[in-house]
């Protein structure tokens, strides 16, 4: 079945990129008055309780990124007060969408009328993750948390929300099923609350603000997280900063992390030309800096280690020994933040494989 998923992953590795999906949704859901409207959704840590009411046979039949299904959205203001809200949902993603989910990421998109005073002021559309299949859940939650570690890392990150979700079938009269999941901050959210924009033209690392590109490669490689690429814009978004002018000024954002050692999903598996077997191998995937910029960047993220494990034990919906799992598995990337700054010479060995790559060339 790992053999199955890779060779779906390859081309989309090769040639995955972010241009926007073609979607035709009805007028009146195209919001064009939201600019200005205050996104709160993501203020919150709290879980939201909410359901969705829609075609699920259809929806998991298809499994089309275009087809738009009508849909009722619920969310609970307590035990007693609830809002009601029609909108629309469609399939949207690359591999869990075709390869791996049953139930695939969704896109929720709101009515004009429905994109101001409520939960969801400011938002036109909305990523959710839900549960891809019958014991996927604890991955969910897991990746949740690989999001809501990388905000501790910078203020250029895509901010979560956490959701439990009844889903409701009006094909079929079934007992409603209840599963967490998140929504992920819209880009644009993410461009007005940082003052960027994003861009979406050829680049390689170099064009790259060397503190910002620096971040999320060692992010990534905490995590063990090796499916990102700038070339391609895969598992990555391109910010550019007004404030910066410089052509190599470009901010770079990392998302999508269900293939980190650190979530560790049973379909996960390396890309085949990387000289690791497993995800849980850590390897890192960037430009070479000096030793002394890799001793900086390491003590900035051992400077936040326990703020990282704070996020995982404070979360109570997850078990004890998984999340002690999580924590053992972020421990062996700090042991090697020591005196004699083992990792950081580990990394100044690594960043030569990766620039001797010819499809990996970033110079």
């Amino acid at each position: 079945m790992k053999r199955f998923y890779l060779a779906i992953l390859l081309p989309v590795f090769l040639t995955a990129s972010l241009s926007a999906q073609v979607d035709s949704p009805d007028a009146n859901f195209a919001v064009s008055d939201t600019q200005n409207v205050r996104v709160t959704l993501f203020d919150k840590d709290d879980v939201l309780d909410i359901s969705l009411k829609f075609d699920i046979n259809k929806y998991k039949k298809y499994k089309s990124d275009t087809l738009y299904l009508p849909a009722v959205l619920t969310y609970h203001l307590s035990g007693t007060d609830s809002v009601v809200k029609d909108i629309k949902v469609r399939a949207r993603g690359n591999i869990r969408r075709t390869a791996i989910c049953d139930f695939p990421p969704l896109m929720l998109n709101f009515k004009v009328t429905d994109s101001v005073d409520s939960e969801f002021s400011g938002i036109n559309k909305l990523k959710l993750v839900p549960y891809c299949r019958a014991g996927f859940e604890q991955y969910i939650l897991k990746e949740y948390l690989a999001y809501k570690l990388f905000n501790v890392v910078t203020d250029y990150s895509l901010r979560v929300r956490l959701f439990r979700i009844t889903y409701l079938n009006t094909a079929k009269e079934k007992k409603p099923l209840t599963q967490y999941g998140f929504a992920i901050e819209p880009i644009e959210v993410l461009e007005r609350r940082t003052g960027t924009t994003e861009v979406e033209i050829k680049l390689t690392q170099r064009d790259l603000r060397q503190d910002m590109l620096d971040r999320v490669a060692v992010f990534n490689y905490m995590i063990g997280n090796t499916d990102w690429s700038v070339p391609i814009q895969h598992n990555v978004i391109i910010l550019q900063d007004p404030k910066y002018t410089r052509p190599n000024d470009n901010i770079i954002v990392a998302y999508d992390f269900d293939y980190s050692g650190l979530v560790n999903t049973n379909y996960a598996v390396p890309f085949t030309d990387l000289p690791i077997k497993s995800v849980r191998e850590r390897l890192y995937m960037a430009v070479c800096r000096s030793e002394d910029r890799f001793i900086d960047i390491l003590n900035e993220f051992a400077e936040k280690k326990n703020d990282f494990y704070s996020v995982i034990s404070s979360f109570e919906y997850l078990p004890d020994n998984v999340k002690q799992g999580m924590i053992k598995y972020l421990d062996e990337f700090f042991r090697g933040i020591d005196k004699k700054n083992n990792l950081a010479k580990k990394l100044s060995n690594e960043c030569l494989w990766f620039e001797s790559q010819s499809n990996l060339r970033v110079k």
